[in-house]
C-alpha cells in the first residue's frame, strides 16, 4: 500500500507540474479537447490539484501514516500501565515491575549535563567561526570537520568517551562521562545551527552599530545574538532530541543495567530511559507485554514536551523580533 501511494504521489506530483508549465497538455499528450463541457479552459487548475491535493497530499500523508501507526500503537499499549507509581517508583521484581523513576531522572540529569556542557562551547566555536575567523583554508578544513563529525556513528563518539573521559580523565563510568560524550556526539549540531543563524542577521544591523562607535564584541553581544537567539534555541531543540535517545554512548560511560538508587552526584553512575527500554525490551525474561511500550511512550512523552517548551520559548523570542 506504501509503494503504490509513493508512485501515486510521485506520479501526480510529476504530471501536473507538467501540466502548470505546459497547461496545453501537448507535454504529455493530453489534447485540450477533453475539457470540453469543463469550466476550464486550459490544464492549468487541474495540474496545480493534481500536484497539491494529489501528489504532495499522497506524499505528506506517506510520511505522517507511519507516525501515527507508531503513536497509536504506543498509546494503546502502553497507557495502561502509567500510572503514579510506575512513573514515580523504583524497578522491582527484576524490573518486571515497579516504576521507571531512577531512569527517568537519570535523562533528564544526562540531557541537562550535555547541555550545560555543549551550548556555551558551540555557541562560542559558532561566535569565533562567523564573526572573528578569516575566510581561509584553515577556517574551511574547520568548517569541513565540523559536517563530518556530526556523521560519526554514536558507537564511535562512545569509545572515545571511553578512553577519553573515564579512563585518561579518569571520571569513571559517570553521569559526568556520559553527558560529555554526548556532548562532544552533537557539538556539531549546536555549532551549525548557531553560526547560521549568526549568518542570517543582515550586515546592516553590525554596520550601524560600528558607525556608532561599538566594538566588535558589543555589537555580537548586543545586537548580533539576540536577533540570532531563534536559531540557536533550534539547535538545542535538535540536541535535546537526540540526547535523550541515544543509548550507545551511555551504555559503556556512564548508564547502569539496573540501578535502583539515585545518583548523588555526576560521578555516579544512573539508569536512562533509553537504556531501559533496550533491557525491559531484550533481556529481561518474563517481562510483561504492556511495560516495554509504557516505557517507549514516556520517553517520547519526554523528548515532546521538552521540544515543545523550547518551540514556544522560540515563537516568543521571534515574535519580538523587530525585522
Amino acid at each position: 500500500m506504501g509503494v503504490l501511494q509513493a508512485f501515486i504521489g510521485l506520479g501526480a506530483i510529476g504530471g501536473g507540474s507538467m501540466l502548470i508549465i505546459d497547461p496545453s497538455g501537448n507535454a504529455i499528450g493530453l489534447p485540450v479537447e477533453m475539457l470540453q463541457g469543463s469550466p476550464f479552459p486550459d490544464f492549468l487548475i487541474p495540474g496545480v490539484f493534481l500536484f497539491t491535493v494529489i501528489g504532495l497530499g499522497s506524499m505528506v500523508g506517506l510520511l505522517i501514516l507511519p507516525v501515527i501507526l507508531i503513536l497509536s500503537t504506543l498509546i494503546y499499549k502502553g497507557a495502561p500501565v502509567i500510572s503514579f507509581e510506575f512513573l514515580f517508583a523504583s524497578p522491582t521484581n527484576g524490573m518486571t515491575a515497579g516504576g521507571i523513576f531512577p531512569a527517568l531522572l537519570g535523562t533528564v540529569l544526562l540531557v541537562l549535563v550535555a547541555l550545560l556542557a555543549s551550548v556555551p562551547l558551540g555557541v562560542a566555536a559558532a561566535i569565533y567561526l562567523s564573526e572573528y575567523a578569516p575566510d581561509n583554508w584553515f577556517t574551511r578544513a574547520i568548517n569541513l570537520a565540523i559536517i563530518n563529525l556530526a556523521g560519526v556513528p554514536s558507537i564511535v563518539h562512545a569509545l572515545f568517551g571511553v578512553g577519553a573521559f573515564v579512563i585518561f580523565f579518569q571520571f569513571g563510568t559517570s553521569i559526568l562521562a556520559a553527558s560529555l560524550t554526548l556532548a562532544i556526539m552533537t557539538l556539531p549540531v549546536v555549532i551549525v545551527a548557531t553560526r547560521e543563524s549568526l549568518q542570517a542577521v543582515p550586515m546592516a544591523f553590525r554596520e550601524a552599530c560600528w558607525n556608532m562607535g561599538a566594538t566588535r564584541w558589543q555589537t555580537i553581544r548586543r545586537v548580533v545574538l539576540p536577533n540570532a537567539i531563534t536559531g540557536i534555541l533550534t539547535g538545542v531543540i535538535l540536541e535535546v532530541s537526540r540526547t535523550s535517545g541515544e543509548t550507545a554512548p551511555i551504555m559503556f560511560t556512564g548508564a547502569a543495567f539496573f540501578l535502583p538508587l539515585l545518583p548523588q552526584g555526576v560521578l555516579d553512575q544512573t539508569m536512562a530511559l533509553s537504556l531501559h527500554l533496550f533491557v525491559v525490551s531484550t533481556q529481561v525474561p518474563n517481562m510483561p507485554e504492556q511495560l516495554p511500550f509504557g516505557v517507549a511512550l514516556v520517553l517520547i512523552s519526554m523528548v515532546l514536551l521538552m521540544n515543545s517548551l523550547s518551540i514556544a520559548l522560540r515563537m516568543y523570542l521571534r515574535g519580538k523580533k523587530k525585522w
